[in-house]
C-alpha cells in the first residue's frame, strides 16, 4: 500500500539490477506482428529487435508489447507478466540464462501469467513509466532486467523488481516462488490491489511538475553548479562515489559556467575529469571509444558495454575541451579514436549507427578487451614490451580477475626520462606496439552487436561527429554524420512523421519527445559545419511537430510521447537527465538557437514556457537537471548567431576563423549566396566579390562586417 506518497508493495522482495542511470486501444498498429490470439507459443520470431530475437527460442510464451497480448491478458483475466531489458545488459543475459531459457521456470511463467519481452531502447516510453512506478513501489532506484507485474485492466504494477535468482540467495526470494506468491495475491487479494494501483497512478500523476509563471533566475544555475563541486571526487575526478559514470551533461555545464562566470574551481573540475577518463580503463585504450561506466573509484575498471548514446556527447565535449585546454594532445587522441572506432565498428554501410556492444564475449564479460603478460610480450619485441607493461599498467598486478584491462599507468614524459628516449620515440614505439594488440585482437571472436538504428542515439552521434569534425577539420567525420542523418530522413521520415527505430531498413514505431529534439540539435550542428537547405527544412519541420505533437499547451514543456500515441497509465513531461539528456532540455535549448537563426518567435516562446514549466524542479533538485541548467544559461545570456553569407569557395577562412577559440556561446553559419533560405534569412545577403558576416545577439543585430579577423574572439 502507499505511505506518505510512496507505494510498499504488497509482495516484498530485494533486488539487484544493471545500474542507470483507463486505457484505450493504441491508435498505430501493431507493425510487425499479425497473429492470432494464441498464448502457448513465442510470438517474438518476427521482432526487429535484436534483445527480443535472442529471447524467440525461449520455451517461455514470451508477446510483445501489442494489442493482442493486452487483450489476452485481459480476457484471461491474468496478471502481466512484463521483463525490460536491452541486449547489452550483463544481468539480462543472467536471468534469461538462469529462468526464461529453463523449462520448469517457463511452465511457470506460462500457466500464471501473460509474459510480454520490452526492449527498453525501442519503447523507451514503457521503461520510464515502469522504471519511476518500480522507484515507488521498491523504494529504491531501478534497473535492468526489470520485471514488473501489472493488472491487465489498467496496466498499471502492483509489484517491481529487477534481478531475481532461480534459487533464494543474497536476500532474495527465487523467481519462481516470487511468482507464486504474486498470483497467489492477485487472487485473494484483489481490492487491496486495486487500492494500491489507485494510489500508485495518482502518486504518479504527482511527479509530473506543475506549471510556472517564471522563467527561474540565473542563480539556479550557480546553486546546481555548486551542489555539483560538493560531489566532486578531487582525487580521482567525477561526480560522486563508484560505480562512476560519465555524466557528459555535468561536465559540459561545468566547463561553460567556469568559462563564462571565472569559477576556475568548476572549469578544472571538468578539465580534471575529462583527463581521468582519458587515461583510465572506461576509454578502450586500444580501440577507442567509451565503455558504460566504471565499477571503481578510479576509472580504472569498466563496465564493458559499449553504448552509443555514451559515445556521441563525449566525442562533442572531448572536442569542446580541447579547444579550451589549449589544443591538448590528449584530447584530440580522444577524438580521432573515438570517431574510428564509431566509423570502424559501429556505422552500417547504408549510414546509420548501430546501438550497442555487448560487456560478453564467449560468455565471459570483458574477455574481448583483456590481456596476458605473456601473449603481450609475443607480440612486441622486448623494448616495446617494456615501455607498453609500464605504460599500460602490465608491470604492476593483474586488475581483472587474474588478468590486465589496459589503462595509462605512466605518462609519456616519465617513460621518456626512464628509458631514456624523446617523447616523440616514445610515443612512436606505443603506436606501433598498440597496432599490434589491435590487429591481434581483431582475431578474437568479438562482443555482440546490437545493429538496431535508433533516432534518438543517431542524433547524438550526428551532434558529435559533426562537432568534432568541425572544430578539429575533419571532413570525413563529418562524412559519417551527414550520411547517417541521410539514412534518417530516407527511412525514419515517412509521410511528415517521424520513426524510432529501424533494423535492416525497416523502419517502425512512432517517435518520442527525445528523438525530434536530439534530431533538431544535430541538424543545427551539421548546418554549422557545412550548408544545406534541405537539412534547414527538416529541421523546421521536426520543431512544427514539437510543438503540435508534443507540447503542453496549458503547463508548458513537452511530453515524452505525441498526442496520437498508445495511451499509458501516465504521460510523462521528463525533464531531469538520465544516461541520456532530458528532450525537454534538448527542445529549449535547440528551440532557443532555431528561433534565434531563423527569427522564428514561437520557437523562443516554446522554449521559454518549458523552461518556466521545469521551475520547481530546478529549484528542488537544479544538480539533476544539467542540459535544462545549460538552456536557461542561454536564456538569460543569450548566444551569438553569426550567419556568414558569400561564395562557397570563399567560406572556409571565415568558418576557421570563427572557430579557432572555444566558443560555445556562438552558432556560425556559412551559407553559399546561391542557397534557397526563408525570408528571414534570405534577408542576410552577401554581395558581389565579398563574403559579410551578419552578427546577432540573442534578437539584436549589428552591421555586417567584410574582416573575417573581426570574428576570431
Amino acid at each position: 500500500m502507499l505511505r506518505e506518497g510512496v507505494a510498499t508493495p504488497l509482495i516484498k522482495g530485494n533486488t539487484h539490477r544493471e545500474q542507470t542511470d483507463a486505457v484505450r486501444p493504441s491508435p498505430h498498429p501493431t507493425p510487425y506482428y499479425d497473429v492470432a490470439m494464441n498464448s502457448d507459443k513465442n510470438h517474438l520470431a518476427d521482432a526487429t529487435s535484436p534483445y527480443l530475437l535472442q529471447h524467440a527460442d525461449n520455451p517461455v510464451h514470451w508477446w510483445p508489447w501489442c494489442d493482442e497480448a493486452l487483450a489476452l491478458a485481459r480476457a484471461q483475466d491474468k496478471p502481466i507478466l512484463l521483463s525490460i531489458g536491452y541486449s547489452a545488459c550483463h544481468w539480462c543475459h543472467v536471468m534469461a540464462h538462469e529462468s526464461f531459457e529453463d523449462p520448469a521456470t517457463a511452465e511457470v511463467m506460462n500457466a500464471l501469467f501473460v509474459n510480454i519481452k520490452v526492449d527498453r531502447e525501442e519503447r523507451p516510453d514503457l521503461d520510464k513509466i515502469y522504471q519511476t512506478a518500480h522507484q515507488l513501489l521498491a523504494q529504491r532506484p531501478g534497473g535492468w532486467p526489470l520485471t514488473v507485474f501489472l493488472d491487465p485492466h489498467d496496466l498499471v504494477p502492483f509489484f517491481a523488481g529487477t534481478y531475481f535468482p532461480p534459487e533464494p540467495r543474497h536476500g532474495l526470494p527465487s523467481f519462481v516462488d516470487l511468482m507464486r506468491q504474486i498470483e497467489r495475491a492477485w487472487r485473494e487479494q484483489r481490492e487491496a490491489i486495486g487500492e494500491q494501483n489507485r494510489s500508485l497512478q495518482a502518486a504518479l500523476e504527482r511527479l509530473e511538475p506543475a506549471g510556472g509563471d517564471r522563467v527561474p533566475p540565473p542563480e539556479r544555475i550557480e546553486q546546481a553548479v555548486t551542489a555539483l563541486l560538493g560531489h566532486f571526487d578531487r582525487q580521482h575526478g567525477g561526480i560522486g562515489s563508484a560505480p562512476k559514470f560519465p555524466h557528459p551533461n555535468s561536465l559540459e555545464l561545468l566547463l561553460r559556467h567556469g568559462w563564462r562566470h571565472d569559477r576556475p574551481e568548476a572549469r578544472q573540475a571538468a578539465l580534471f575529469t575529462l583527463e581521468r577518463m582519458a587515461e583510465g580503463g572506461v576509454f578502450d585504450q586500444l580501440g577507442g571509444g567509451f565503455y558504460r561506466y566504471s565499477v571503481d573509484e578510479r576509472w580504472e575498471i569498466p563496465h564493458f558495454e559499449k553504448m552509443l548514446y555514451d559515445n556521441g556527447p563525449l566525442l562533442a565535449l572531448y572536442a569542446d575541451v580541447w579547444l579550451a585546454d589549449q589544443r591538448r594532445p590528449l584530447f584530440r587522441h580522444v577524438c580521432q579514436r573515438t570517431a574510428e572506432w564509431v566509423m570502424r565498428e559501429m556505422q552500417l554501410p547504408d549510414g546509420g549507427y548501430c546501438s550497442s556492444l555487448d560487456a560478453d564475449s564467449e560468455g565471459e564479460e570483458g574477455r574481448f578487451y583483456l590481456w596476458g603478460r605473456s601473449e603481450v610480450a609475443e607480440l612486441l619485441d622486448d623494448s616495446e614490451y617494456e615501455i607498453f607493461a609500464a605504460r599500460y599498467g602490465l608491470d604492476g598486478p593483474a586488475n581483472f580477475e587474474g588478468r590486465w584491462h589496459l589503462h595509462v599507468a605512466a605518462s609519456t614524459d616519465a617513460l621518456a626520462k626512464r628509458f631514456d628516449l624523446s617523447p616523440r620515440e616514445i610515443r612512436r614505439h606505443l603506436r606501433q606496439a598498440r597496432d599490434r594488440l589491435m590487429a591481434a585482437r581483431e582475431q578474437r571472436v568479438r562482443p555482440g552487436r546490437d545493429d538496431k538504428i535508433l533516432t534518438s542515439w543517431n542524433a547524438l552521434m550526428i551532434h558529435g561527429m559533426a562537432r568534432a569534425g568541425r572544430l578539429l577539420d575533419q571532413p570525413d567525420w563529418l562524412a559519417s554524420a551527414e550520411r547517417a542523418l541521410d539514412y534518417l530522413r530516407e527511412r525514419h521520415w515517412q509521410q511528415g512523421r517521424l520513426l524510432a527505430t529501424s533494423r535492416h531498413g525497416e523502419a517502425r514505431l512512432p517517435a518520442y519527445l527525445d528523438d525530434h529534439a536530439y534530431l533538431i540539435h544535430a541538424i543545427l550542428e551539421l548546418l554549422a559545419a557545412r550548408w544545406r537547405s534541405e537539412d534547414l527544412d527538416w529541421a523546421r519541420a521536426l520543431a512544427e511537430l514539437l510543438l503540435q505533437r508534443f507540447q503542453d499547451h496549458e503547463r508548458g514543456g513537452f511530453y515524452f510521447t505525441a498526442d496520437d500515441h498508445e495511451a499509458l497509465p501516465v504521460r510523462p513531461r521528463p525533464f531531469a537527465d538520465e544516461a541520456i539528456p532530458s528532450g525537454n532540455a534538448i527542445a529549449a535549448f535547440a528551440l532557443q538557437r532555431l528561433g534565434m537563426l531563423l527569427g522564428e518567435p514561437r520557437y523562443l516562446q516554446a522554449a521559454e514556457r518549458t523552461l518556466a514549466a521545469a521551475a520547481s524542479k530546478l529549484e528542488q533538485a537544479g544538480w539533476t537537471c544539467p542540459g535544462l541548467l545549460i538552456a536557461l544559461q542561454e536564456y538569460h545570456d543569450p548566444p551569438e548567431t553569426l550567419v556568414i553569407r558569400g561564395a562557397a569557395a570563399a567560406l572556409t577562412p571565415w568558418q576557421r576563423a570563427a572557430s579557432e577559440k572555444y566558443n560555445p556561446w556562438r552558432q556560425t553559419f556559412a551559407i553559399p549566396e546561391d542557397a534557397a533560405l526563408p525570408p528571414s534569412l534570405a534577408a542576410k545577403m552577401g554581395q558581389p566579390g565579398k563574403v559579410l558576416a551578419y552578427r546577432c545577439v540573442g534578437t539584436r543585430c549589428e552591421p555586417p562586417v567584410e574582416d573575417p579577423g573581426t570574428i576570431t574572439d
